[in-house]
């Protein structure tokens, strides 16, 4: 009976944690200028490796990357080799394909090595709309003193002039979006930020508008 009950214990104590570690990766929505503007390494690059590494509980992949372009970092680390993640998706770890896709990547670094996660913008990099990709190069740097405020429910009022009110929550969810997908929110010669649409020219006149 003691053997039975000592069972029982540590099976109801291991499914507790395992259903606390299956929920334990929560991320906040983030516009992809604020996940530009935020990291320490943007990258377009290509896996062509990876290895299991014994670190920590549940181990940390290691990703061979090979860098196609770096549209930030450059001072930090001008060429990147190895990406690093939790092997475990519920602990925020990301899962790429070896040898398939080339990805867009942020992440942070830290004691020289870039570390990324489910919490990081990271995409297939035939999947980015053209304004993404032209925010990479150019348009998401001009606004990275600027302020996406995300709204949630109407109404929505931007509280400075140094901030964009981002709708997409109010239908969609983070980089899913219209705006995420299409906008960048930079700054004027004026002084003030507003929605930059990348297929046409900035109207001037319009203020934090959704669709300027």
């Amino acid at each position: 009976m003691t053997a039975w009950l000592s069972f029982l214990v540590v099976f109801l104590c291991s499914w507790s944690l395992r259903d606390l570690v299956v929920e334990a990766c929560t991320c906040v929505p983030i516009h992809p200028q604020d996940a530009f503007c935020n990291s320490d390494i943007v990258i377009r690059a290509k896996v062509v490796g990876k290895k299991l590494m014994k670190d920590g509980p549940f181990g940390t992949m290691r990703y061979t990357v090979k860098q196609m372009k770096m549209y930030r970092g450059f001072q930090i680390m001008p060429h990147v080799q190895y990406i690093y993640t939790e092997a475990s998706e519920s602990l925020c770890g990301v899962k790429l394909e070896v040898n398939k896709y080339q990805y867009l990547i942020t992440g942070r670094v830290y004691e020289g090595k870039v570390y990324t996660g489910l919490c990081n913008w990271y995409e297939k990099w035939d999947r980015l709309t053209l304004s993404q990709r032209k925010g990479l190069n150019h348009r998401y740097h001009l606004g990275c003193g600027c302020k996406i405020r995300p709204c949630y429910y109407l109404p929505c009022f931007a509280t400075s002039k140094y901030e964009c009110i981002w709708t997409d929550m109010l239908s969609n969810f983070g980089h899913s979006g219209y705006q995420a997908k299409h906008y960048a929110c930079i700054q004027r010669v004026e002084g003030y930020c507003s929605w930059y649409r990348g297929w046409a020219p900035p109207d001037k006149t319009i203020i934090n508008a959704t669709d300027p």
